[in-house]
């Protein structure tokens, strides 16, 4: 019997600072990972799992080169994050509303 293969979402891929920072570093450039695993005291077999946990998530994907492979950011599913927040600007500024009233009152 083989294991179920885990399937990630944006909000798990964002959830750890690693993959956060390897966003932030292709959100310049598609990088090769060679490139993103110089950025990192981990070892660069650590990084490549950081990286399918993204591509799972659909926020990087990777195209082979010669003998390496090239990570390019798909910053539009963080939209899906963006959407998710905007509720909670709203209710803080509902909150922040009703305590500005309270103070005026």
């Amino acid at each position: 019997m083989t294991p179920l293969a885990v399937k990630y979402d944006v909000f798990q891929a964002i959830a750890d600072p690693t993959r956060r920072h390897v966003l932030q570093l292709l959100a310049t450039s598609d990088k090769p990972i060679s490139l993103i695993s110089e950025n990192f005291s981990i070892s660069r077999t650590a990084v490549v799992k950081h990286l399918k946990i993204l591509e799972q998530a659909e926020l990087v994907s990777a195209q082979k080169k010669g003998r390496e492979k090239i990570y390019t950011l798909h910053a539009e599913k963080l939209k899906e994050i963006e959407d998710w927040l905007q509720y909670f600007d709203l209710f803080w500024d509902n909150k922040l509303a009703q305590l500005q009233s309270l103070l005026e009152e």
